[in-house]
């Protein structure tokens, strides 16, 4: 088999699509209806994130995460603003200035050793309210996981609402992975969510078995104020909106969400078990979802990437991350695991 086509270790975005998801799509591709989100699969996937999160939120739905995380920062903030994350953060890392360029506002990145900010973390930067010389603070966000794997507890998100509101301020949460962290914490999506205060959700399924589409939920009111236009000059308002909102009514239904992220979480703790019992390599961060990180010796990386795709993390320190998905076997982990061995091996 192509290495191209060989289930690696690289990320859950590189994972094919559900069977049950695409059927979803076979099922609405019949006849014709209205354009745009004016249709009945885009309505009943819109109830069933209310069924979800609240009558209160409102739901719209984009192609893809970057959008997601961009356009629903955008709606909350003014080009004098600032927007307080981990310095690890994908709106600061992996999205190409998108956030500094669509909303004009300063991203501040803040240090953490495990991907996750803190209340004290952040008071730091709460300061120059008023004050026209300096940007104003006004967005917390957050990644629930976070990209380094960790979880925030409901306490966590909780406390760090509550400073954000004790600032005239709201908190976002990035669910790029929200059902790996649901499955991991053994909660709902409201009891972490529309429970502790978050106001700008996320909230991603292209990771974990869709096809693409992504949903910014929004549960502070005012945000909806004409996000319907925002979200058209962010080239994000699907023609034929029933594909993006079919899948999700499919991920959401009979818990097929909760199935693909325990399983890839499972492959992940699975992985991890396995490569402890190496005492060359060291995992660096707690396993909690469906990611792997590891300091592994830098000779070996090439060889094991001719075989399993996968990226460096920190090429200054030999770190990797390994990522499993909802169709990640376990035989895929004990013929990588036998091949680390070997040339763990092989280098003495």
């Amino acid at each position: 088999m192509e290495l191209q086509n060989k289930r690696g270790f690289a990320s859950d975005n590189n994972s094919g699509v559900h069977p049950n998801i695409l059927n979803a799509l076979t099922k609405v591709n019949n006849g014709h209806t209205i354009a745009y989100g004016d249709d009945p699969y885009t309505s009943e996937a819109e109830k069933i994130f209310k069924s979800i999160f609240g009558e209160h939120v409102n739901v719209f739905f984009v192609f893809i995460g970057s959008a997601a995380n961009v356009l629903g920062i955008k709606a909350a903030t003014q080009p004098h603003n600032s927007i307080i994350c981990p310095e690890t953060a994908h709106i600061h890392v992996d999205e190409c200035g998108a956030p500094e360029r669509f909303t004009g506002c300063k991203v501040i990145p803040v240090p953490t050793p495990d991907g996750k900010l803190t209340v004290e973390l952040v008071k730091q930067h709460l300061h120059g309210f008023g004050f026209q010389h300096h940007a104003q603070p006004k967005v917390i966000s957050i990644s629930q996981p976070t990209e380094l794997g960790t979880l925030y507890t409901p306490t966590e998100i909780k406390a760090l609402s509550e400073l954000a509101h004790e600032h005239n301020m709201y908190l976002h949460m990035d669910g790029a992975r929200i059902a790996n962290a649901a499955v991991a914490l053994k909660l709902s999506f409201k009891e972490f969510t529309t429970d502790v205060g978050v106001d700008i959700l996320s909230f991603g399924g292209t990771k974990n078995g869709m096809m693409y589409g992504e949903a910014i939920v929004f549960f502070a009111p005012e945000l909806k104020e004409n996000f319907m236009y925002t979200r058209k000059q962010g080239l994000q308002l699907a023609s034929k909106m029933r594909y993006i909102s079919a899948q999700f009514t499919a991920y959401l239904a009979n818990n097929q969400w909760k199935q693909t992220a325990e399983h890839a979480n499972n492959m992940a703790k699975l992985l991890a078990e396995k490569i402890n019992k190496i005492p060359q390599i060291q995992i660096t961060q707690k396993v909690e979802v469906n990611g792997v990180f590891a300091i592994v010796p830098p000779q070996i990386i090439p060889k094991l990437q001719e075989q399993y795709f996968f990226y460096e993390w920190d090429e200054n320190r030999s770190e990797v991350r390994w990522m499993t998905s909802w169709d990640t076997t376990e035989d895929d982990i004990n013929n990588f695991v036998k091949l680390v061995k070997e040339l763990v091996t092989q280098i003495g």
